[in-house]
């Protein structure tokens, strides 16, 4: 965990900020009166198109994203790839899939990987055309794409409500170069230049910042720390939760939930600004266990102070039979949505 120099310890102090020296310029805690009930579900449009039939809890076949409305789900959150070799998640299918959801009246959250593929805690590759690019034509390029893609939403009347400025940022993106632990100041200008692009299209957009391990209090405040001595600033506060991929010492979902609470709350009062759960999931298998998980991690998350644990989205529940070998998905091999799903009714 980073610390706070003399000189700003003594200006937050001042100020009369809470702990961790928050930062006058970050934007405060909203309370927007609304909860997101989430579902991401960036490989719907490839499912549909190698065949894959969705089902409700009837059995009668039915577009997903209705399904997943009728079982409580009133935001969408899509992955955003640069240029994919396959063409999913490109802006194109980001606007597809963007479009089915406003739709169904359903809000909006765009992921951005900053890759071609996935982006994550164990890689953050640079897309193809930006690799042989100097830092600053890169940022340039960061800023210029997430333009480009509000841009492209905007002309099709879409608004997003959130952007997350990379996916699962634990140290940082576009490797090495914007690797948080070798350069936090790279890191930040990057996700400046991000939030500038998203502000200067779509000012009511809010903006996150997203880590996995939402139960990792140290390592939130390792990179929000670092993030603010930087003068960066974010709207919300984004984070990751698998029970099934906590480390050992972290024994059983409750406990992860616990702990996300916890970290939920420092966020915060640390940094002013509102927090979510921007992923989820659990063994298909368990769907009772699946479901007091979800009904649980919601609960807490809405018992944030003032309003601002605002909202929980679930990982491609739509993943059934085995599909890209996930196994944390909510529906099951008959294309039903699982007994887990009835967490988000509640």
């Amino acid at each position: 965990m980073k610390s706070c120099t003399g000189v700003w310890v003594v200006v937050c102090l001042a100020m009369g900020l809470l702990s961790g020296c928050g930062s006058k310029d970050q934007p405060g805690p909203v309370d927007t009166g609304f909860f997101a009930k989430g579902a991401d579900v960036g490989w719907l449009t490839e499912m549909e198109a190698s065949g894959i039939k969705f089902r409700n809890s009837a059995g009668v076949e039915q577009d997903c994203m209705q399904i997943l409305k009728d079982k409580g789900i009133n935001s969408i959150r899509v992955r955003a790839w640069v240029n994919p070799a396959d063409g999913w998640n490109n802006t194109a299918d980001v606007v597809a899939k963007a479009k089915r959801a406003q739709a169904l009246g359903l809000k909006l959250m765009v992921d951005f990987h900053y890759a071609d593929s996935w982006a994550d805690p164990g890689k953050q590759p640079k897309p193809a055309a930006w690799a042989s690019m100097n830092f600053n034509d890169m940022k340039t390029a960061l800023y210029n794409y997430t333009k480009g893609v509000m841009d492209t939403l905007k002309l099709n009347k879409i608004t997003p409500d959130w952007v997350q400025i990379g996916n699962e940022t634990n140290d940082g993106m576009l490797w090495e170069d914007g690797r948080a632990s070798k350069s936090m100041a790279n890191f930040a200008l990057l996700v400046r230049a991000g939030y500038d692009a998203v502000k200067a299209v779509s000012p009511a957009s809010k903006v996150i910042v997203h880590l996995s391990n939402g139960y990792d209090n140290q390592m939130f405040r390792w990179m929000f720390d670092g993030l603010r001595e930087q003068g960066v600033i974010w709207d919300i506060i984004g984070m990751s939760l698998y029970p099934s991929y906590a480390p050992a010492g972290v024994s059983g979902w409750k406990t992860v939930n616990d702990q996300c609470l916890a970290n939920m709350n420092d966020m915060l009062t640390r940094y002013g600004t509102p927090v979510m759960v921007v992923e989820v999931g659990f063994p298909v298998n368990d769907p009772v266990t699946a479901k007091a998980f979800l009904a649980d991690i919601i609960a807490k998350t809405r018992s944030v102070s003032g309003g601002n644990g605002q909202g929980v989205f679930y990982w491609e529940p739509e993943c059934h039979n085995h599909w890209k070998g996930y196994e944390l998905g909510a529906f099951d091999d008959t294309g039903k949505p699982t007994a887990a799903m009835d967490a988000f009714l509640e």
